[in-house]
């Protein structure tokens, strides 16, 4: 049985299972006190071409936690004051996929348009000043932030002069912005991407680099960018009881996700992946529901074929198109090999 169904369907890359095997009996601090998370912190900094921040001095300050939902429940519920809500679009992560974590902390997802599953800066500054404009405002939830995920949630990107027109609508209303990275990897990948890692740590407040999706057997590393870091954040996170104990376990991963390019070169991999599988739906006449350049395809089946396709092959359902036919998301990953493909292209 073959499976492209998700990017996180294995375990993890080798070289990290190496390291977590090699320091496995290394007597360490916990919650993240250890040499191998510190290492780590600094090479992210470094890879985001900002100075690590000791808190006082400005840079970037990096933490870690184990899975997206937690990452993006906790980042939004410690960085909003408590009247403010995150602005989504209505095919964001947080506002169709994470059932109600967000909502859970008593924040509430406030929903605009997309288009091709992003958020437009123009969007994002009529609802800023309708809301500000409402006399009744005082009686609403206030937008505190605005929420994006790059790569998107259909696959899509960002250029940078999208991101750069968010960044200074957010500026303008004095709200943070947030990138959710779980699959940040690919994004930065993709033959089509404009934006670097600096870029991206320039034009937003706080993001996440995935680990759980690209490589690691879990963790997100976190980076607020301007030394902007809730106080007392761990106290915080451990409030939300997710303040892991051993925190090697992340620390480890991310030290050696950013060695020698590792996190970057097998991205590329599922990049190259998804390319040859695209090509192969191509050729046999599919039809996609977007053009994605990452390493989610979105392919349009009809019901027939793809009760056949199921039998051999596993992927994810992703929504109804019409009574005959299905969109289905096909993804591939750091561990995807063109050996699979070949056979998925055989069964087509």
């Amino acid at each position: 049985m073959l499976s492209f169904e998700s990017d996180y369907i294995e375990g993890a890359h080798p070289e990290v299972l190496r390291r977590l095997t090699e320091t496995n009996l290394e007597q360490l601090s916990g919650y993240g006190a250890d040499r191998y998370t510190q290492s780590a912190r600094e090479k992210i900094a470094a890879a985001c071409a900002l100075p690590l921040s000791d808190g006082t001095t400005d840079g970037a300050q990096v933490s870690f936690l184990t899975g997206g939902t937690q990452t993006n429940q906790i980042v939004i519920d410690t960085m909003l004051r408590p009247h403010e809500g995150v602005v989504a679009v209505q095919t964001g992560h947080v506002a169709a996929h994470e059932a109600g974590a967000i909502e859970f902390t008593g924040r509430k997802v406030l929903v605009i348009p997309d288009r091709d599953g992003k958020m437009e800066a123009a969007a994002l500054d009529a609802y800023i000043t309708a809301f500000y404009a409402d006399r009744n405002h005082e009686h609403m939830v206030f937008p505190g932030m605005a929420y994006i995920s790059h790569p998107t949630e259909y696959g899509t990107l960002y250029t940078k002069a999208e991101l750069t027109a968010l960044h200074d609508v957010c500026r303008k209303h004095g709200i943070p912005l947030f990138i959710d990275g779980a699959r940040l990897g690919y994004g930065l990948a993709s033959t089509a991407a404009d934006l670097t890692l600096p870029d991206i740590a320039r034009l937003c407040d706080v993001f996440y680099i995935g680990g759980t999706k690209v490589g690691a057997l879990c963790g997100e590393a976190v980076v607020f960018t301007h030394a902007n870091r809730p106080a007392h954040f761990d106290h915080l996170v451990k409030k939300h009881g997710a303040l892991l104990a051993k925190g090697r376990l992340l620390g480890v991963q991310f030290d050696a996700l950013f060695t020698d390019d590792l996190y970057f070169a097998i991205s590329r991999n599922a990049i190259e992946r998804a390319e040859e599988l695209k090509a192969a739906f191509a050729q046999k006449g599919y039809r996609f529901l977007i053009d994605s350049p990452t390493n989610q395809q979105f392919v349009i089946l009809g019901n027939a074929k793809m009760a056949s396709l199921k039998q051999h092959v596993a992927f994810s359902f992703w929504e109804t198109l019409d009574s005959d036919h299905t969109v289905v998301r096909f993804a591939t990953s750091w561990a995807t090999t063109r050996e699979n493909v070949q056979k998925l292209a055989d069964l087509l």
